[in-house]
């Protein structure tokens, strides 16, 4: 099934106007995502320059508050924090049923309204939806939220397969380490994919993981005889983009039946090959498109594509803009990020 892209088109990404990221502190607070919060917004980075992102806590009520794993925060301010803040991270919340404090709901409407992104973390989805600010859009949470959030809420879309949906002023991220994908997505919109790079780099995950990727596949981790077949080819495959493979040749080389490897490979990637290949060959032309200055014809022989015609249509159907537009945007990005 094609991945439809969650993020509508937009201008080329600038720095934000208003730097201040605030997240949100709660009794109860989730530490996973509130670190990640704090990792990627709230971590000194001059090497990106006097633009980059400035951090604060707000504390959601009165403290002191408890986080899980006994720790306790003592935060910067209050929900008056929010009206000062260009983006908002609700970073998880405490319960699908529980309730939310007013005066949260009434903060982060009034900063939605002046014109705060606001970003939700895993359940903190329950929170922008209490504030009325998912009325009408798209958006996810973790897997086993899913169901609870859509009968709550019967006005969304929601979308449990998905690591993250990008709605412009309002996204929204999957369980735990989506977040970070999520979050990531945002410093490739606001400063562009060598800064959303480099971020990744420091804390060693993958620089880009498409949103509509799935949350989870059957079985991520293959069985030992399987994983000594299947990861090696994987491997093989990658740095054999540019060239033809069909399933039969995949499949000898795992040493596999057809029928077999077609069901082991969908159950150990979570995707038909075809469609592994496609991901595959769509994030080297991304990655050529953005360090090189590679012509569309060398991107996608490089890419596995063949034709430039082919690399266009791929693009079009899976990321809703063309390989040109593409290379503007991110190219574009990394000298507005760097003024």
């Amino acid at each position: 099934m094609p991945i439809t892209p969650t993020a509508p088109r937009r201008p080329l990404p600038r720095p934000p106007e208003n730097p201040l990221v605030v997240a949100l502190a709660y009794d109860g607070l989730c530490t996973f995502e509130f670190g990640v919060a704090v990792e990627i917004f709230g971590l000194a980075r001059p090497e990106m320059g006097p633009g980059w992102y400035r951090f604060a806590v707000a504390a959601a009520e009165p403290g002191p508050l408890r986080a899980m794993g006994g720790v306790r925060v003592l935060c910067d301010g209050g929900p008056e924090l929010l009206d000062e803040a260009g983006t908002i991270v609700v970073p998880g919340w405490r319960g699908a049923d529980a309730p939310v404090p007013a005066a949260i709901r009434d903060a982060l409407g009034r900063a939605h309204a002046r014109g705060a992104r606001v970003l939700s973390l895993c359940s903190g989805v329950f929170v922008l939806a209490a504030a009325g600010l998912l009325a009408g859009k798209a958006c996810t949470t973790h897997w086993r939220y899913a169901a609870a959030l859509a009968a709550a809420y019967p006005d969304l879309t929601v979308r449990p397969d998905v690591l993250y949906v990008d709605e412009g002023d309002v996204l929204t991220a999957a369980g735990s380490a989506a977040g970070i994908d999520l979050c990531l997505h945002l410093i490739r919109r606001d400063f562009g994919a060598e800064a959303a790079n480099s971020v990744a780099r420091r804390l060693v995950v993958p620089p880009h993981r498409e949103g509509g990727q799935a949350q989870f596949v059957e079985a991520p981790v293959p069985r030992p005889r399987e994983g000594a077949r299947l990861g090696p080819l994987l491997d093989a495959l990658r740095a054999r983009l540019d060239r033809p493979h069909t399933i039969a040749s995949m499949a000898t080389e795992a040493g596999m039946s057809v029928r077999t490897f077609l069901r082991r490979f969908k159950a150990a990637t979570g995707l038909a090959p075809a469609e592994w290949l496609l991901a595959e060959r769509l994030a080297r032309a991304r990655t050529l498109l953005e360090t090189t200055d590679a012509s569309l014809d060398d991107v996608a022989a490089a890419a596995g594509f063949g034709a430039t015609t082919t690399l266009r249509h791929h693009f079009r159907s899976r990321l809703g803009t063309t390989p040109g537009a593409y290379r503007r945007r991110f190219r574009g990005a990394v000298s507005l990020a760097a003024s």
